[in-house]
């Protein structure tokens, strides 16, 4: 079945657009900005043109006040500036004196100021449709000679901008021409920044398991998306290492099975085509030899696998030249083996892991050596160290880095051996590794040098206190 990708658009849970998200977030923030500034911007017009025209009749008004104080006014009241008075009596309610438009008329306005106040402010307006006749009254009580107690009062036509919502509504207007123009600016800034994610997202939905060679454009703009794109594509070098290196391990565990599966079947067949002319004991324990090889290579698999998944190893302190000794005891190898260990050299770290990279690198000694094995256990800085030497042909200096790879087994490996899987190197520096240690092969006058480094425990704690604790 081929390999089906879904696109990031489908995902479930996924936004609809960040683009629109993210011009619907600015054009929110740049509206209530533009909102504010509209009602500040109006309301401060609005005080500013009012003070002006109060003022304005306030002056005119003030003058009549003074002069009707002085003596007696004319009966028709030159007009200022556009500004109309009228002179009304406290006590009847007369008007006494006025500007020629208001002659005949009755009083403008029958706000009288407060008992603590000499002046009044008040507006008055003729109509009430869109455009309203309004005007800006201002008043003061004076007690003239002539005419006793009055109230003379100023208008002046209130301005029309005042009187209806023109202002706000071409401010208003404004406000939406500038929004629609930052909403259409932030949509294709937006779109432009976001260009490069969509194309990494074209290369993704595109790529499948087999074939992870495709890497994803890197866009010059040297900031996020730059980085996010270099990340994905070394991300997927590490992925496509991963899978190739899987693929190889796959093939080579294959292979490694397939052979003594494959002679194990052919002794069985054999024997059972051929009862009378083979020898039963022998097919059995030909029969047990590859059963055994079988066991070796799926428990170095097993063994694999479990340092592949990352687990971290139990870790408890423990006496290196104590482990090599007790190892070298079983007495399983072919050859004698010779063990110098300086007394606490401590790690920590899992035992049985430990015992299997030295029963690995005893095993490899024991298999090229000639005549002897040597363990060595020293410290050296901050380290532990232990070397296992033998005295065969060695392993040249460009094959010392091969020997770790998985299933890789040179010439001489097979001469000596040809029952081996090349697991058993692997394993070994995958445990070194896991304990945050090293194992390599260093140089030596003859034979082979493997060079185990291990942090040294230099202080570990006592499992049992004298006080008990």
């Amino acid at each position: 079945m081929p390999a089906t990708t879904v696109p990031l658009s489908a995902w479930p849970g996924r936004p609809r657009s960040i683009r629109a998200r993210v011009t619907l977030l600015a054009m929110s923030v740049v509206g209530s900005l533009l909102l504010a500034a509209v009602l500040v911007t109006a309301a401060l017009l609005h005080h500013l043109i009012l003070s002006h025209r109060t003022d304005v009749a306030a002056r005119a008004a003030r003058e009549v006040a003074v002069a009707a104080g002085a003596g007696r006014l004319p009966t028709h009241i030159p007009a200022q500036s556009g500004v109309l008075v009228q002179v009304v009596s406290a006590g009847s309610g007369r008007v006494v004196a006025s500007s020629a438009p208001l002659q005949g008329r009755p009083p403008i306005t029958r706000a009288r100021p407060s008992r603590l106040d000499t002046r009044v402010d008040t507006r008055v307006c003729a109509r009430s449709d869109l455009l309203p006749d309004c005007v800006i009254v201002v008043g003061f009580d004076v007690v003239a000679k002539a005419y006793g107690p009055v109230t003379v009062y100023a208008a002046v036509p209130q301005p029309w901008i005042l009187g209806n919502y023109l202002l706000e509504s071409v401010m208003a207007g404004l406000c939406v021409v500038v929004l629609a123009l930052a909403a259409w600016g932030m949509w294709r800034a937006v779109g432009r920044t976001l260009r490069p994610v969509a194309a990494i997202e074209t290369e993704m939905a595109e790529i499948t398991a087999s074939d992870l060679s495709r890497r994803m454009p890197v866009p010059g703009t040297h900031d996020e998306i730059e980085r996010l794109a270099r990340t994905v594509n070394a991300t997927l070098d590490r992925l496509e290492r991963a899978v190739e290196h899987q693929r190889r391990f796959v093939s080579d565990a294959s292979h490694e099975l397939r052979s003594p599966i494959t002679g194990l079947r052919t002794r069985i067949e054999l024997a059972l085509d051929d009862p009378a002319g083979t020898d039963p004991r022998e097919t059995l324990e030909h029969a047990l030899g590859d059963a055994e090889r079988l066991h070796q290579i799926v428990d170095a698999l097993l063994a694999l696998a479990r340092l592949d998944s990352g687990a971290e190893p139990a870790r408890a302190p423990l006496d290196l030249g104590d482990l090599a000794e007790a190892e070298v005891a079983r007495g399983t190898l072919r050859l004698p083996v010779t063990v110098r260990s300086e007394p606490g050299v401590l790690v920590e770290g899992d035992r049985l892991q430990l015992a299997r990279v030295l029963l690995n690198l005893l095993v490899n000694a024991d298999r090229h050596a000639d005549a002897r094995v040597e363990v060595e256990v020293r410290a050296d800085g901050g380290e532990a160290v232990l070397e296992v030497r033998d005295d065969g042909p060695g392993v040249a200096p460009e094959d010392r880095e091969r020997v770790f790879e998985r299933f890789t087994r040179l010439a001489s490996s097979r001469r000596k051996d040809a029952g081996g899987s090349g697991l058993g190197l692997p394993i070994a520096r995958e445990i070194a590794n896991a304990h945050g240690g090293r194992l390599y092969i260093g140089d030596s006058e003859r034979g082979a040098r493997f060079v185990l480094r291990l942090p040294l425990l230099r202080d570990p704690l006592p499992r049992d206190r004298p006080d008990g604790s």
